[in-house]
């Protein structure tokens, strides 16, 4: 009796040595380090110069400042149009850049009109839509249509 108290000891001695052993094996391999990609973060919008300038067309967005305000000036050379420059100012809400453009036109200083511009992918893509009976504001600023052809890119300011 005594054989076989000891023998079945020994048996799970050498059972639960084995065991140990294994799991120790397997807990010293080495993992394999994780790789994590950075996260990409959205571009945003800067302070510098946006253009767009193609067909005889040229519409400049300098932005000179950039906090709950975002200022700048704004230069329109279109085709076949009279060309306007002036200051911006506006607010950055949800992507959409939203403020007041006021201009020299015709020799006219201190013309006023609302102006919109969706920041996407890097670009700034102006938006339309219809005016308020004096023409120089949006009627309804959630039914703005951002479907540019002529978005501005950032760019070098030129001198």
């Amino acid at each position: 009796m005594k054989k076989t108290i000891i023998t079945s000891f020994v048996t799970l001695l050498v059972v639960f040595a084995c065991k140990t052993k294994e799991s120790k094996e397997v807990d010293s391999v080495p993992a394999a380090p994780e790789t994590v990609a950075p996260p990409q973060s959205a571009p945003t919008l800067e302070v510098g110069c946006y253009t767009y300038e193609a067909n005889g067309n040229k519409v400049v967005l300098e932005i000179t400042h950039i906090n709950e305000t975002v200022l700048g000036n704004l230069s329109y050379a279109l085709s076949e149009k009279d060309a306007n420059t002036g200051t911006f100012a506006g607010e950055l809400l949800d992507s959409v850049l939203i403020g007041k453009y006021t201009f020299m036109s015709e020799g006219t200083q201190g013309n006023t009109r609302e102006v919109a511009f969706l920041f996407k992918d890097g670009q700034l893509i102006e938006g339309y839509g219809e005016l308020d009976e004096t023409g120089t504001a949006f009627k309804d600023k959630s039914a703005l249509s951002f479907s540019s052809s002529m978005p501005l890119s950032k760019t070098d300011c030129e001198p």
